[in-house]
């Protein structure tokens, strides 16, 4: 049951991230006329010349990429993306029928707006495993086996991309403008991706150590280490526990220390990267 709740929540997290990147094209890009990357940025080219609908020419280039995914990344990496894929077809095909116009008419401030709500919408779905296909799935191949940004690798796949649109519109400032939301792209999932994977090490300072250590390691499933340490100034020997966690479960940690011992000492400090067994694999 836990595991079920565990995948609609992520599923329910994928939706929404789908959501607020069709809103981003639909109601910021499109009317616009920026072109951004990836396959939407494709799709987006066809329907300036053609007038084709952009969820279209998505599903079906997306329809063979999906199965590159599948085969290299795994099937539920592959099982997500097919969700996603649907999901966002689904979201442009009612979005861009109900949104005609720019909401902002500054074409700038729709390059960025743009730009914001599409990249917070992929890097919502990275952090969940997912995929919302075309240039997301070389980027998160890439990613597999090297410590190599998602959003760097899009950045570089998708300029052919956005130069092309030169091709329709016969203009630079459409390409500068859809380079600016594409480096807000790039920037805005590398920006979540980081939080979503940011770690935190906590040492705690407590005579109750032993009861603190099982109880993080029974509620949370967290490894701990026990330091021998010597206070400086009372020469009493202490033991110390160095505990390493996801950002998000360091409040659960601290609710546990205060439940146990309300005066123990903690200190709390980020870390550039954690790579082990319940962490990140090594990449190199």
């Amino acid at each position: 049951m836990k595991k079920y709740f565990k995948t609609l929540k992520a599923y329910s997290i994928i939706t929404l991230g789908l959501f607020i990147n069709a809103l981003g094209w639909t109601a910021f890009l499109i009317p616009a006329e920026i072109t951004g990357g990836g396959i939407t940025g494709v799709a987006t080219l066809i329907f300036y010349a053609t007038e084709i609908p952009v969820w279209i020419p998505y599903l079906i280039i997306n329809t063979f990429l999906i199965l590159i995914s599948m085969k290299i990344l795994g099937k539920s990496f592959g099982i997500k993306t097919i969700y996603a894929t649907a999901t966002l077809t689904l979201f442009f095909s009612i979005l861009q029928g109900i949104i005609v116009e720019p909401i902002v008419t500054e074409n700038f401030m729709s390059s960025v707006v743009g730009g914001i709500l599409a990249g917070a919408g992929v890097g919502i779905v990275f952090s969940q495993g997912g995929s919302t296909g075309g240039t997301d799935i070389i980027a998160m191949v890439i990613n597999k086996y090297r410590n190599i940004s998602p959003g760097k690798v899009i950045l570089y796949a998708d300029v052919l991309i956005i130069s092309s649109s030169f091709l329709i519109f016969k203009s630079i400032e459409k390409i500068v403008y859809g380079y600016v939301t594409m480096s807000i792209t790039a920037y805005t999932i590398d920006l979540i991706l980081t939080g979503a994977k940011r770690t935190v090490q906590i040492f705690v300072f407590s005579k109750n150590y032993n009861e603190i250590a099982d109880k993080i390691a029974t509620e949370m499933s967290r490894g701990i280490t026990l330091i021998d340490g010597t206070g400086w100034y009372t020469k009493n020997e202490s033991k110390i526990l160095m505990v390493l966690v996801k950002k998000q479960e360091s409040n659960a940690l601290l609710r546990i220390v205060k439940e146990v011992d309300p005066d123990a000492f903690l200190s709390v400090n980020s870390v550039m990267g954690v790579y082990g067994k319940g962490f990140d694999r090594i990449k190199a």
